[in-house]
Parts: C-alpha cells; structure tokens; sequence
C-alpha cells in the first residue's frame, strides 16, 4: 500500500481488514469475468448492437433523472426541517423518511394499484382513461420515492453537525440568507449530498423490481431476461459487465465532484436559530405535504385499501418478520465492522491505492441482486459447500450488496473530524490501533450507526438475492410480498408489506435526528 500525503504509512491493522474486506466484495465481478470470457467469446457482441446501445441510453438517462430529482427533493427537505422555523418540522423529517422503508416494487405496485389502469384513482374519479404511468415516468416516480431519502438523511445529518458559527458569522456580516446557504451551508454538506447521491445512482442502476414492473427497458430488466431466456449466461454476464463500468463511471464523477469540497470543523452540541421563512412557510408546507402525500401517504393508502380487501384471507407472518429482522440485523452489523478498515483507510491515509480500494467496494451494489446471487451460488457450490444455502451466506450477500451505504455513513462522519485530533492523540504515545478505537470511534458512532441503519433497512426490502440464497424453509416478508404479488394476489401481500414498513419505521425514526440538541444560548 503506498504512502498517504504526509508520508505516513497506513499501519497493517487497517491494510489487511480492508483487502479481506474488497477481495471478498469483489466476488461477483470475478463471477463475472469468468463467465464472460467463457466459451468462444461471443457473448462480447452483444456489445455493438444497436439494442444494447439503447439499453445504455435508457439507463443512463433513468439514473442521472432520479438522481437529480432525490438530490433536488431530499436537499430542500433536510434544509427546511433542521434550518428553519417550518412548523411541525420535526414531524416532517420523520414523515418525510419514512418511504424509505417502502421496498420499490412495492411503490411500483402501490402507484399502479392508484395510478393504473382501473386503478383506486380511476374508480374515484369515475373517469374512462388515466393517462399512462408505464415507461419512464412509472419509473422515474417509482425510483424516487425509494431514493431520496437517502439524500435527506444524510444531508440532514451533516447540516445538524456542522459547525453553525460560519452561517452565523456570515449572516452577521448581513449575507442575505439564499447567498449564506450557497457560499456557506451548501460547500459544508457537499460530501453528504454526494455520498447520498452515490447511494441513489447506484440503487437505481442496480434496481430490477421497478423497471420490469413498469415495463421500462433498462439494463437489469435485459439482464434478467438473459438469464430466464437462455441456458448459456455468457450474454448476461456480458450486460452486466457493462453495468460495472457504468458503476465506475459514477464513482469518477463522485470522486472528481468530492475533490472540490473542503472539510469543516464538526459543530459544537447546538443548533443555529431557526431560519423564518416569513411568506414562505406556506409554500413550503404545500412542498413537504404534496411530497409526503405523494411519496408515503398515496402508497399507504393503496395497502391500506388492499389489506382491508383481504384481511380475512391471510394468516400473520410472524416467522417471516423475525426471519426478516435476524438476517437484516446479522448484515447491519457485518456491513458496519467491514466499512471501518476501508472508509479509515480511505479517509485518513488518503494515495491513488487506497482511493481505488475504496472504489472498488462499490462494485457489489450495481449489480442486480439476482447476479451476486448466482456469483455466490456459484463460488459456494464449487468452493465453500458448507456454508451453501445458509445464513452465513445470505448475510455476506447483503454485505457484498449494500456495504455502500455502510461506508456511505462512515466516510460522512469521518469527513467533518479533523484528523488533528486524532494525531494528538498519537502524539500522547497511543497507538494507530489504540487511537482509533478511543478517539476515532466515538467521534464516529453516529456514521457508523446512520450506515448500519441503511444496510438494516436495504437488507430488510432486498428480494432477488434473498429468492435464491435463503436456506429452505427460511421465508422473509420479501418473499412473502413476492409470492403474492407474483399471481396478482395484492390483498394477501398488503399484510406483509405494512408489517415490513412497522418494523423498519423505528430505524427510519433514529436516522432522522429526532434527537438533535437544543438551541442554547452562547455569550
């Protein structure tokens, strides 16, 4: 491992838990590029077909679409209800996160359930013909409503640590307040908002529930037909391969775009007087209410009305919830004790190799979850038979998955300390492991926590991987969802999907800072 700037060497500890930790994140691509370069190689023409050209215009155009649409929506929330005197906006952050919980086929089906063809809108308004929710803006509008919450609690979470003397002293210099959130606020939570954005643009180019649902023509819909279609995977392993360059790309305009941020002291434990919004609060509340009704309250609604169709009919899926709630758990934790070695790493002893080793753990989430599935079947039944078709090794697919996010809440935390007081303590005669478990952990925790909440929360919705690596018997409420969504039953799979939201909505609750400090005052 090359040196970091400073010419300080980054301390084995750290070098060998994260090379363990990317080795094993990078299975699925090894999967990958065995399969492709299998055979006569003639799965690589797949390439030059105007088709796959198409393919990779509509995806691209999906992802840079909602991602611009939850970085615009998320931003704007998370600056109402932690800079503001928006009334309620405690409510708000919390309302206003919870679609996260909301699996994205679940949105799918919710939205065509109300917006579809004979849908509850059409039954409510008596009107012969809707206009049509397939193709682009199904998914556009699916997509968001299971992103954007990313961006807000994140963005949420930096606006409440950052240091609030600098808005102060720039209003007090009598900056109006658009220019201080310009100048000011938004370069302080500029690495949040990319990392929440990262975490958008990478769920949506892995997404496969959304896009076939609304019958969108994106790279994993196609990848998942070649697999369905033909005996020989080397096509879609192919596809895929063309989604990890995909992947790469995002992660060189995120690093390009991190480069131009400038780190901030962290803020002490209080918060700015509330900005008022003055003849704007209206305004304002008809943004937060159309975007929770909307994104939380319409897909409520649906299952709502499906649940009471069909309570008769279904029996409580206690098993599935604690199922759901053991593996979720399992993951959330793995996935936070793997992003520390690297998101430390990467943060703290900073060279174009630790870079790339950063990079590189992004592969897994890409990728459909049904390809990290078959990776792992493959390299299990061929290599590691005894964990096949357990708990061990749908918990490490989860990992492989969504360590993202994981290293998403480290790196946030990681980017508002300042390394000085780490090397104080260093300076004191403390080790690098010593110095980071006792100064750099706690200042952290709440990263650590924030991630470990999004992978519980992922791993909680995650379908395809789960479809194929659960041991037998071991039935989630993903699984439960799909089963009846699969043959149309909706009124059976309402009971499942509001049980899933109720179980993960007290995690979307902490993320939201209900907890932030008091205003107090300063002489």
């Amino acid at each position: 491992m090359s040196r970091a700037r400073g010419g300080r060497r980054a301390p084995l500890a750290l070098v060998l838990p994260a090379l363990a930790v990317v080795a094993l994140a990078l299975l699925p691509l090894v999967y990958l590029v065995l399969r492709a370069a299998s055979g006569d190689g003639r799965g690589f023409e797949l390439l030059w077909r105007r088709n796959t050209l198409e393919l990779l215009w509509s995806t691209c155009l999906l992802v840079v679409s909602v991602t611009a649409a939850s970085v615009a929506i998320g931003v704007t929330l998370a600056w109402l209800v932690t800079r503001t005197d928006l009334p309620g906006r405690r409510i708000w952050a919390v309302a206003a996160a919870l679609p996260l919980v909301i699996p994205s086929y679940v949105a799918a089906f919710c939205l065509l359930g109300a917006l579809g063809p004979r849908g509850l809108a059409q039954q409510v308004l008596g009107v012969e013909r809707l206009p049509e929710i397939y193709g682009y803006w199904g998914a556009l509008a699916a997509l968001t409503l299971s992103t954007y919450p990313y961006v807000l609690l994140l963005t949420a979470a930096a606006l409440r640590g950052a240091d609030p003397s600098l808005e102060e002293a720039a209003r007090g210099l009598g900056r109006p307040s658009h220019e201080v959130f310009r100048r000011v606020t938004l370069p302080a939570v500029r690495p949040a908002i990319g990392a929440g954005a990262l975490l958008v643009a990478l769920y949506t180019l892995s997404d496969f529930g959304v896009v076939s649902l609304m019958r969108y023509d994106a790279l994993t819909r196609a990848i998942y037909l070649q697999y369905r279609a033909l005996f020989d995977r080397q096509p879609a392993a192919v596809l895929a391969l063309v989604l990890v360059a995909l992947t790469a790309l995002v992660l060189l305009l995120e690093g390009r775009s991190r480069r131009r941020t400038h780190r901030t002291s962290p803020g002490v434990a209080r918060r700015l007087q509330p900005h008022p919004l003055g003849r704007w609060k209206l305004p304002a509340l008809a943004f937060c209410s159309a975007v929770v009704g909307c994104f939380l309250l319409l897909p409520a609604t649906v299952l709502v009305v499906w649940l009471a169709r069909g309570l008769d009919r279904t029996d409580w899926p206690w098993n599935e919830a604690l199922n759901s709630v053991t593996a979720s758990a399992l993951a959330a934790a793995a996935a936070a004790l793997a992003a520390l070695p690297v998101a430390i790493l990467a943060k703290r002893h900073p060279s174009r190799s630790t870079r790339l080793l950063e990079r590189l753990s992004f592969t897994g989430n890409a990728l459909p979850g049904i390809v990290i599935a078959l990776s792992l079947v493959f390299f299990a039944a061929n290599y590691a038979s005894p964990v096949y078709q357990t708990l061990v090794l749908l918990v490490f697919a989860y990992v492989v998955r969504f360590l993202p996010q994981a290293l998403a809440g480290v790196e946030s935390s990681l980017a508002g300390v300042s390394p000085r007081v780490e090397e104080a303590a260093r300076a004191l005669g403390r080790g690098p492991v010593s110095t980071t478990v006792t100064v750099t952990l706690p200042l952290i925790r709440s990263g650590i926590l924030a991630g470990a909440a999004l992978v519980f929360l992922s791993a909680m919705k995650e379908l395809p991987a789960t479809l194929l690596l659960r041991p037998i018997g071991f039935d989630t409420l993903a699984t439960d969802i799909w089963r009846f969504t699969s043959v149309g039953a909706y009124s059976e799979a309402a009971l499942p999907a509001l049980l899933l939201i109720a179980l993960s909505a007290p995690f979307v609750y902490l993320l939201s800072g209900r907890h932030e400090p008091e205003a107090t005052e300063h002489g």
